[in-house]
């Protein structure tokens, strides 16, 4: 069989990475909303460079849904510091009896396949979940590192700088 003609090898996903992921950000997002006073329906809290400073941008949460076990959230950066930077919108399901919490869709209108055919229509990688909730790992972690503090405490005054009051 020549090189050309090789077939590639199927993605099989590792359910226990992913499943390692899903646990890890249960765990940093109920810090997160234990931290920004408990689950309320919607809270939005912006996230500051420790000594420096610096204006990173502000995150919200919505609860969209909310049942016996589980809720889904809506969690989005509706404002960032970088000019570059495009503002991540993810929709998670957190499962409380099994302690996970799952990205389900990005940018509101576009599930995420477990396992995605490659090369495919949008350039979806294969391990595109994996890839995601890792992105959401990071990101919960940078909330929790750079600290934030509720909307309610603080105000803006006309040049954009942050006043806690």
């Amino acid at each position: 069989m020549s090189q050309w003609t090789m077939k590639r090898k199927a993605y099989v996903p590792d359910l226990r990475q992913l499943g390692a992921l899903c646990e890890a950000n249960y765990l940093r997002l109920q810090r997160l909303r234990t931290l920004e006073q408990g689950a309320q329906p919607v809270s939005e809290f912006e996230l500051h460079g420790g000594g420096s400073g610096q204006y990173f941008g502000r995150v919200r949460i919505e609860v969209l849904q909310q049942a016996r076990f589980t809720e889904t959230l809506l969690l989005e950066q509706v404002h960032n510091g970088g000019r570059w930077l495009n503002n991540p919108q993810l929709t998670v399901r957190v499962y409380h009896d099994a302690g996970m919490a799952e990205v389900i869709s990005c940018y509101r209108d576009r599930q995420i396949a477990a396992v995605n055919d490659y090369p495919n229509r949008y350039m979806h990688h294969p391990d595109e979940k994996v890839q995601v909730n890792g992105f959401l790992a990071d990101w919960l972690g940078f909330c929790l590192r750079f600290g934030h503090s509720p909307l309610s405490m603080v105000s803006w005054s006309r040049d954009d700088k942050v006043d806690e009051g």
